[in-house]
């Protein structure tokens, strides 16, 4: 099953907002607000990477202020 860790800046303030709007994604397996360079890390899976990708694509990426995005994709041994 295809992982990704993925990792948000978002805009200031909006933090909750985007949290919210990634806890309703059923395949994300966990979310958690974080400090530092990033503002919220993702772990999301999926059945296929074309899936995966798709999800990450034009369900993460274009949330309301997601401002940039860094993904890191599990591989599979």
């Amino acid at each position: 099953m295809p992982t990704a860790y993925i990792l948000l800046c978002c805009d200031l303030g909006s933090e909750s907002d985007i949290l919210q709007a990634i806890e309703l994604i059923e395949e994300v397996e966990e979310v958690n607000r974080v400090f530092g360079v990033y503002d919220i890390i993702v772990r999301v899976s999926s059945d296929n990477m074309d899936k995966l990708k798709e999800i990450i694509t034009t369900r993460i990426r274009k949330i309301d202020n997601v401002r940039s995005v860094l993904t890191i994709i599990k591989n599979e041994i």
